[in-house]
Parts: C-alpha cells; sequence; structure tokens
C-alpha cells in the first residue's frame, strides 16, 4: 500500500465509488450525479491548491483503492479537516486505516500542522465504528467557522488528533 499524487488513470475507479450506493450512503455530496469529466476535473485541480491535499491510496500494483485528503487547511491555527474514501474492493483491508495514518502523519511532520479534525454522521454506521475501533475519541468544542460549513447537517459526530495533545 502507498499514497500518492492523484492520477488521471484513477479517474474511472474513483466514479466507481461516486456510483455506489454502500460507499456513499453515509457522506455528504451527491456523488451519483458526477461524471467522469468530473472526476478527471478534481484530480487536475487537486494539486493546485494550497488549502486542500487530496492524494490516492494506492495498491503496491499502483491500482487506486480510495482519496484521502487533508481540506480546508488553516495554516494561522495549523488545523486541516480529514476525509476520506474508499472504493468497496478496498474496505476491510487496510486501506483506510494505512492511508488515514499516512495523511496525519504528513500533516504534521510534512505540513507543521497540529491539529486534524473530522465529522462523520451519527448515521454512517461503519465509519463510526472504524473511528471507535481505532481509539479515536470524539470531541465537542468545534469551531462556529468550522460548524458553519456543516450548518445544514445535526447528526454529526467530531473527531480529532492532535501532533502534541495535553496530557
Amino acid at each position: 500500500m502507498r499514497i500518492r499524487k492523484l492520477e488521471l488513470k484513477d479517474a474511472p475507479l474513483m466514479l466507481e465509488w461516486m456510483h455506489d450506493e454502500s460507499v456513499v450512503c453515509g457522506l455528504r455530496g451527491n456523488f451519483k450525479e458526477k461524471t467522469l469529466d468530473d472526476c478527471i476535473a478534481f484530480i487536475n485541480n487537486a494539486h493546485m491548491t494550497e488549502e486542500n491535499i487530496h492524494l490516492a491510496i494506492a495498491t503496491d500494483a499502483d491500482e487506486y483503492m480510495g482519496t484521502v485528503s487533508l481540506k480546508d487547511i488553516d495554516r494561522k491555527e495549523q488545523s486541516a479537516e480529514f476525509a476520506i474514501t474508499v472504493r468497496k474492493s478496498a474496505m476491510g483491508k487496510g486501506y483506510s486505516w494505512y492511508g488515514m495514518r499516512e495523511i496525519i502523519q504528513k500533516a504534521f511532520e510534512e505540513y507543521g500542522l497540529n491539529r486534524v479534525y473530522w465529522c462523520v454522521s451519527a448515521q454512517n454506521v461503519r465509519a463510526v465504528k472504524f473511528y471507535n475501533k481505532h481509539g479515536f475519541e470524539r470531541i465537542s468544542d468545534i469551531s462556529e467557522k468550522v460548524q458553519a460549513r456543516y450548518k445544514d447537517m445535526n447528526d454529526l459526530l467530531w473527531y480529532e488528533v492532535q501532533k502534541n495533545p495535553a496530557k
């Protein structure tokens, strides 16, 4: 397993998970309407921003298995929002855990961040089980700026990882 830059060859497999109801059922966004051109545009734009980092999770043979991201990077607050999605064929095989560990390590070691946070719908049982299994603790002190991005959602569970957590 490895993480790498997204490549145009990833677009068809990215579209695969976007159109798989078992993958997107607990995610925010209308992925069913996405097209191959949308995936290509996302990949082309993934390398052009300071505020977002999107990487592919790939097999050793370089097959795209999912996307892992740091979004809304706030250099002043030294924080970013984490996001991940993997194809159905990658579920239960360690790709999510690998991608999560790698992007959080990059956040702290390469990008100089001190905090990575994320939310998940309480209805997304698979994701909640995953985060609980790996020992992530929920938090409740979410800034108004971050909460504003999710103003239409009221069933969110929030998590975070800190580079140097208070003891």
